[in-house]
């Protein structure tokens, strides 16, 4: 019996850019904020691009508190929800057309999240990367580490628990932890 032929590095790398794009582009306060992700494998690197309506305290200047605890969630939310659909891209069982046109999967929700505050953001980009500590069928811990000029220098961290998407039973033919952009059903 002969091994399938693996697919190409370009087409494997075309396939995680546009499933990235596509779950960074289904958050509007993600474009708000101004938040990009870069990826390196099947780590992320969040980068919060600095614009000054996220100064909270223009004296200082610091960024905004909730900017900062929003970029440490956000950051956490799509590295779990990266992690998640990480070898279903890397099969190529995932359709990134059906990311693209808002078939989007579900995201983790936040259980609890607890940011340190180490030190003012300054009016520059931050950077964040997240550490999942544990990932479960129903439950989620994830670390976050925030810096600006220096990986070791932190601004900001955060500890955060999340329930994760259920595979429940759907009146769709699609997979059940993906949905539509469409109102939820209350009956669920």
């Amino acid at each position: 019996m002969s091994r399938p032929r693996p697919e190409p590095v370009q087409v494997v790398k075309q396939r995680r850019d546009a499933a990235l794009a596509a779950l960074v582009a289904s958050v509007p306060y993600a474009r708000f904020l101004n938040i990009t992700f870069d990826r390196r494998g099947d780590e992320l690197t969040a980068q919060l691009n600095f614009d000054h309506k996220l100064i909270g305290n223009p004296f200082l200047p610091a960024i905004h508190g909730g900017v900062t605890a929003a970029f440490l969630e956000m950051t956490a939310v799509m590295t779990l929800t990266w992690a998640n659909l990480w070898e279903r891209i890397e099969s190529g069982s995932l359709d990134v057309e059906e990311l693209a046109s808002g078939k989007l999967p579900r995201q983790p929700k936040t259980i609890d999240f607890t940011v340190d505050y180490l030190r003012s953001g300054l009016p520059r980009d931050a950077y964040a990367r997240a550490t999942v500590s544990r990932s479960g069928r129903r439950y989620a811990s994830v670390h976050v580490a925030a810096w600006q000029d220096h990986k070791d220098k932190l601004f900001a961290q955060a500890t955060g628990h999340f329930l994760m998407p259920q595979e429940a039973a759907t009146h769709s033919s699609a997979s059940p932890e993906f949905v539509a952009d469409a109102a939820p059903d209350d009956k669920a």
